[in-house]
């Protein structure tokens, strides 16, 4: 692969729009808007860049609860109300399932978007069913459930309308303080123990948040999100993450301490991952901002996933290995020690738990 510097994409996260060949895909006719597109792209050296605009698809699926039988992440249930999002994250280990659709993991992941306005009517079915079992719904496993887009669709509030309708436990993962819109609620949940929501900070710094991810939340946002969620009596985390070797890692300390002022008492850290697709868009990423490290951060990144760019094993791919993984646990510890700061296990309540009723009618049994 050629690393020679790529222009720049400004306000986005993605340098380009390549779509993967691994699915055995057709190969994407270039003609029309998509043409324009990709030649705009390829212009772009020397000059400023063309603002790309986001679209939204609306998506009806049949299902919208994922179960997983994964042994290297802590819950079996997950739903996702968007596919693709606009934050931008160079980073977002999601980005190649819009391979799934002949869409590229790159710019396409971060502009072609698609909303699932279905979503609420799908959950209430499924809670519905005679033999469902409640356990904690995960939000925000693979794209942002309060990205911009939600201001418009709300479909994250009115599935945690339904959650509180029925007592079901859920759990929120975000980068966004967008996640306030949604306090009254929430804070009705936590009174009942059936919430925990975590916040990921990459960094203090909002020059390096712009480029890491442009459209997020501004790292002191995020912070100050935190410390409103804990004042609401609202179970809160904060993840350290991703941990980029050389890029973010000095960040580490800064961000708990910050945490712990805001009354946070639960942290962790998560590695950075580049499965598939990732790896490419993200080298590509470290030749336009940081070609004099790119070397030195993928040499790390390396070492701490068996030699390989990412370890996608079980049981080892969410834990890095080598001396560099030992260091930030090291200082991981240290820091949330100094802090006062623990990790916290959540257990949500799963006994409050009564099926929805469906077009009005109560449930015969």
């Amino acid at each position: 692969m050629d690393h020679t510097r790529p222009p720049k994409t400004h306000g986005r996260g993605a340098q380009s729009a390549r779509v993967p060949d691994r699915f055995g895909l057709a190969q994407r006719e270039l003609d029309g808007d998509w043409r324009d597109y990709m030649e705009s792209l390829a212009n772009l050296e020397g000059a400023p860049s063309a603002k790309l605009r986001t679209t939204v698809t609306d998506e009806f699926p049949k299902t919208i609860v994922s179960f997983n039988s994964s042994p290297d992440i802590p819950f079996d249930r997950s739903i996702n109300a968007y596919r693709g999002c606009e934050h931008g994250c160079i980073y977002c280990f999601a980005r190649p399932t819009h391979a799934y659709h002949d869409l590229s993991p790159g710019l396409d992941f971060e502009t072609q978007l698609f909303a699932k306005p279905d979503a609420p009517r799908l959950l209430r079915e499924t809670l519905a069913r005679r033999r469902y079992r409640p356990a904690p719904i995960a939000m925000g496993t693979n794209t942002d459930p309060y990205q911009p887009i939600e201001r418009r669709y709300r479909i994250t509030r009115q599935l945690l309308e339904i959650c509180l309708e029925t007592r079901h436990p859920v759990t929120i993962t975000t980068k966004s303080d967008r996640v306030l819109d949604d306090i009254d609620l929430l804070a009705a949940l936590a009174e009942r123990n059936l919430v925990a929501v975590a916040i990921s900070v990459t960094s203090l710094d909002p020059m390096l948040s712009g480029k890491l991810e442009p459209r997020a939340a501004a790292p002191a946002k995020r912070i100050a999100a935190l410390g409103k969620l804990t004042a609401a009596g609202i179970p809160s985390h904060c993840s350290v993450a991703p941990v980029i070797p050389a890029i973010t890692d000095e960040f580490m300390e800064e961000i708990i301490q910050a945490a712990a002022v805001q009354g946070v008492r639960s942290a962790g850290w998560i590695a950075l991952r580049l499965p598939h697709e990732v790896a490419p868009l993200f080298r590509e990423w470290l030749a336009v901002h940081f070609p004099d490290r790119a070397g030195k951060v993928m040499s790390i990144v390396r070492s701490i996933r068996n030699g390989r760019d990412n370890d996608p094993d079980f049981f080892t791919r969410m834990k890095p290995s080598g001396v560099w993984a030992d260091l930030f646990r090291a200082r991981f510890k240290l820091a949330c020690k100094r802090a006062g700061i623990g990790k916290s296990r959540f257990i949500l309540d799963q006994s409050q738990f009564h099926p929805p009723s469906l077009d009005g009618q109560l449930p015969l049994f």
